[in-house]
């Protein structure tokens, strides 16, 4: 568990209504914070805040963040925009607009009141990496002008926006590259691969593996990785990032299928498809500055995230079937 602060504080949370942005709201209301929740629900849903509406220090603003935004608060997560391939991709104007705009109004309302903002970047911006793992230093192989570019190099030049408004207007910034997060509340339909492969599983569907399925990933649980954030909020001025906030655990995604199947019991096959541009075949964080700077290291190993991961699917698979027999008469 992240420490306790020091008092009371209000904090935004911008896509607060999204996958991580909720889990990070529920840790902040259980320290006894106050929290505005910003979101334009895009890609979060009011599903994952619904049973926070009655909380007396929660707050929803239904907003978009390539406008500005005037609250009154102390500290700033900006995690508004879009984080999985088909939804970043369904609209990469809007995408890297809200990368770059978002981050410009997220800096612009933190140095208007003069308070800490984290930015949650990616292990995106290391591209298809030449270096493995991948720490800090590495500058990353990233393709400007790919079908991931609005993604990749809009979380780029927020974190070059950071940094100059550090240097410029003395600004206190923290910047998390968050490397592959999953658990409850991710969206069934996003793509990424764990959501994938257990909702393939759980209905008998083949599950879908890119390439020969060799390619690696390093999969954080979300607690873990909520804990990582607001030890990097809470860290020493000086420590302003990038910090890599991930599971350095590394599986290729053959391995990951295999463990879906024995989690769930299905007789689902494995159906290879070719694999999507710009696609990294290695990515696993150096976690040597989260360790040293924020004495972090991810606890839950995959097998046992995986296993807390699987009833909430089922409770989604169970709910939408109950919608769709209500919607035909």
């Amino acid at each position: 568990m992240a420490r306790l602060y020091d008092s009371r504080k209000r904090i935004l949370v911008t896509g607060g209504a999204g996958f991580i942005g909720s889990h990070l709201i529920d840790r902040l209301l259980d320290q006894g914070h106050e929290v505005i929740c910003v979101d334009n629900l895009f890609t979060g849903t009011k599903r994952n805040i619904d049973h926070l509406h009655s909380h007396p220090r929660f707050e929803f603003i239904r907003h978009d963040m390539t406008q500005q935004l005037y609250v009154e608060v102390d500290e700033i997560y900006n995690l508004a925009c879009p984080a999985s391939p088909i939804h970043y991709q369904l609209d990469p104007i809007q995408t890297t607009k809200t990368s770059v705009l978002g981050a410009m109004n997220a800096l612009g309302l933190a140095k208007r009141l003069r308070c800490k903002v984290l930015q949650a970047s990616t292990s995106e911006v290391y591209g298809d990496p030449t270096v493995h793992p991948q720490e800090e230093r590495y500058w990353g192989h990233v393709n400007p002008i790919g079908p991931r570019s609005c993604y990749d190099e809009g979380k780029r030049c927020a974190e070059t926006l950071f940094f100059d408004y550090h240097r410029q207007h003395d600004l206190q910034i923290k910047v998390a590259r968050i490397f592959n997060t999953y658990g409850p509340r991710v969206h069934h339909a996003d793509g990424r691969v764990v959501s994938s492969f257990i909702m393939q599983a759980l209905q008998g569907e083949p599950l879908t593996v890119y390439g020969d399925g060799g390619q690696t990933r390093s999969f954080c649980y979300v607690d873990d990785l909520v804990d990582g954030l607001m030890r990097l909020m809470e860290s020493d001025d000086q420590v302003t990032g990038p910090i890599n906030i991930g599971n350095p655990g590394e599986f290729t995604i053959l391995q990951l299928a295999e463990k879906v199947l024995a989690l769930t019991g299905s007789r689902s096959r494995i159906e290879r498809r070719p694999l999507p541009i710009d696609d990294p075949k290695q990515r696993r964080p150096d976690i040597t500055l989260a360790r040293s700077l924020l004495n972090w290291s991810p606890t839950v190993p995959l097998d046992e995230g995986l296993e807390r991961t699987v009833p909430f699917f089922r409770q989604r698979l169970a709910d939408l079937d109950q919608d769709r027999r209500a919607i035909v008469p």
